[in-house]
């Protein structure tokens, strides 16, 4: 039996360690890009929208982020050389950029010569920007053929430029969606079929963009698939937004900050693309720091 002194006393101690959290939580950093453990990489394309380009990866230095990535190697503000020398000038990493997009898709035989052309194209880009990885993405589904048969032409697809991508030593990285929320219509989404889709293709030099917001929305279970794709040696790279409303963490369900340390705990080192809505840069910056903490 506890009597009301000892309860009032252990009820001041636990009030003091909430003042306590409470204080930590409000020790905001001034560069909350500067994280301890993990290396995140703003997606530009996402994040600052109303400004040109070049300024929004001069923003992403500015919060302390070590690197970005970005979508499709062309359109307003991206001449490629202009991106390097700044990327450079301000010690930014460049983490990826989007090789070929949903459409035309991959999964078509009649576009697997453009797909080659592309592949070329990005590795020249890669060398200009110097970036080691470029996603892939399979394609929307093709009337009257199977979703069995797609990911074959996927697979050969990618057979096609696997040496060629290996000499080059460009990772393409293959990213599954969701059907649920965002790409209805999509051939390829969760973690098994991409899997078996590199197992097939079988090269250092295609792996998977683990988009940790579609595979929660398509599998769950984020810990445990991470461990099976770290185990069969096919994660690439890593990619995060929260569900739902895909902002940044601490904006929904997910909690990052034991997924992170999962991916952490594994030996992922390399850049988590921040590939989610802001709802204030600012904010965003900082709920992805305190999603860092463990």
């Amino acid at each position: 039996m506890v009597n009301r002194r000892d309860f009032l006393a252990s009820s001041a101690l636990l009030t003091g360690g909430l003042a306590a959290t409470r204080a930590f939580a409000a020790d905001e950093p001034t560069l909350p890009g500067k994280t301890p453990h993990t290396k995140f990489a703003v997606n530009v394309e996402m994040w600052w929208t109303k400004l040109p380009f070049i300024e929004r990866i001069q923003q992403t230095a500015k919060l302390g982020f070590p690197g970005f990535e970005f979508w499709s190697l062309t359109g307003p503000g991206k001449d490629l050389a202009q991106i390097a020398n700044v990327s450079q000038d301000l010690g930014l990493g460049i983490a990826q950029f989007t090789a070929w997009g949903f459409k035309p898709g991959m999964n078509e035989k009649k576009n697997h010569d453009a797909f080659r052309k592309a592949i070329d194209v990005a590795i020249e880009a890669g060398k200009t920007l110097h970036c080691l990885k470029a996603t892939v993405v399979a394609g929307d589904d093709v009337p009257g053929v199977s979703q069995a048969e797609m990911h074959d032409i996927v697979i050969e697809a990618l057979q096609s430029v696997k040496k060629t991508v290996e000499d080059a030593k460009l990772m393409l990285i293959l990213e599954p969606m969701n059907i649920r929320v965002d790409h209805k219509g999509h051939c390829l989404y969760g973690s098994a079929p991409a899997i078996k889709i590199c197992d097939a293709v079988d090269s250092p030099m295609v792996k998977i963009n683990w988009d940790l917001y579609h595979m929660h929305i398509t599998e769950g279970d984020l810990c445990g698939h991470l461990r099976e794709g770290f185990a069969a040696g096919r994660i690439g790279y890593l990619q995060l937004a929260d569900h739902p409303g895909r902002n940044e963490p601490g904006t929904g369900e997910i909690h990052y900050n034991r997924v992170l340390r999962e991916a952490y705990e594994l030996g992922y080192r390399d850049f988590v693309g921040l590939e989610c809505r802001p709802t204030d840069e600012i904010v965003a910056a900082k709920r992805v720091f305190a999603a860092d903490q463990w």
